[in-house]
């Protein structure tokens, strides 16, 4: 129908109207300019954050109709493989820079926020219409024990520097980068183990079925021209960093906890919530517990062997108070997979604790 109640003219195509994430694309230009004509380093930062979220998306979303063009086991593992490459270029672009508090801030940040955040809004999504709701124990709990381990690889690095202080900066860079070797090499086998030898773990609930699959050319197109502008946009979001934390009083160690990891995973966030609220908590988990997942086995390493190519030293030796908060947050996480079932309260206990952390890392 017509805007006047009339049906259509033969022949006629409905009118495309651009949505939140279109309008919000203004962002990348408004960014640039910005930049480039020296506004206030706050400003610069903010406008370059809300640019890169809709770009995120895009890159999410042209990887979801590649999928939906290949095989379920080559579209799990483009999903798996793209699916925080954002977070990726950021850190990459930051380590260019020298800021590696800030990169290792936002390793810990982007676990912390896919398990206590995204869970949190999700389990409160899909409790909605539900007092309590069922989701598939095992392949939460498999996630969640792939989780704790690549946690705890994470961990071996400053515990080791915590035991053995002297031992030196360089033999704990070596350590980082062995382990960083170990973990990719995990990482492949736990495609070959979720997408190939026991799939069926994971089978709760197969991801939605992308509607109006674009064309494999019109996929790598935005895809390509999504990744292009992440990267552009991130230089003006890193450079924008250490004069905005100056100006506003903040500390890189909230900007990377806290910030980067919400901008870096916004569309996840959406995601996660919109199939919870469709009632497919398994694939809310599957994608909370499977981003965590791949941070640690898959994006840190990289930014690790990324330090090695651009000469930056970056280790895997976190704050203390940043690998214990890590490793309390996957502790919670396993508890509430134990019984196969949630409610909102959880959720909310969840948003909570994230709360929580984000109030005490702005003290720091």
């Amino acid at each position: 129908m017509t805007g006047n109640g009339t049906p259509p003219s033969k022949g006629t195509r409905p009118r495309w109207r651009p949505g939140w994430r279109e309008w919000t694309l203004l962002a990348v230009p408004l960014s640039l300019v910005a930049s480039w004509s020296h506004q206030s380093a706050t400003l610069v930062f903010v406008v370059a954050a809300a640019a890169i979220i809709p770009l995120a998306g895009y890159m999410g979303e042209a990887t979801e109709h590649l999928a939906s063009h290949s095989g379920p086991a080559i579209g799990g593992l483009l999903n798996a493989t793209f699916g925080n490459a954002a977070e990726l270029i950021i850190g990459i672009v930051a380590l260019r820079a020298g800021l590696i508090d800030l990169v290792k801030a936002s390793i810990i940040g982007s676990i912390l926020g896919n398990l206590l955040l995204i869970l949190g809004l999700a389990i409160i999504a899909g409790s909605l219409r539900k007092t309590i709701v069922p989701f598939n124990r095992t392949a939460a709990g498999v996630s969640a024990t792939m989780l704790a381990l690549a946690v705890l690889a994470l961990t071996i690095p400053a515990l080791f520097h915590g035991l053995h202080p002297d031992a030196g900066s360089l033999a704990e860079l070596h350590l980082s980068e062995a382990v960083a070797v170990i973990l990719v090499v995990t990482y492949l086998l736990s495609l070959l183990f979720s997408l190939k030898t026991h799939k069926a773990l994971f089978g709760g609930e197969p991801h939605p079925v992308v509607e109006g699959v674009w064309s494999r050319k019109l996929a790598f197109s935005v895809l390509a021209v999504a990744t292009v502008g992440v990267a552009v946009v991130s230089e003006v979001l890193v450079e924008a960093v250490e004069p905005m934390t100056h100006a506003l009083g903040l500390s890189q160690t909230f900007v990377g906890l806290i910030v980067i990891p919400i901008v870096g995973n916004a569309a996840e966030h959406s995601a996660a919530v919109m199939v919870a609220l469709k009632g497919k908590m398994d694939l809310a988990f599957q994608i909370a517990l499977g981003s965590s997942t791949q941070i640690a086995l898959l994006v840190a390493p990289l930014l690790i062997l990324a330090g090695i190519v651009l000469g930056t030293g970056m280790d895997l030796v976190f704050e203390p108070f940043q690998v214990i908060l890590l490793g309390l947050a996957t502790a919670v996480v396993a508890l509430i997979t134990l019984d196969g079932e949630t409610h909102w309260f959880e959720g909310v206990q969840l948003l909570a604790v994230y709360a929580m952390i984000a109030v005490a890392v702005f003290f720091i």
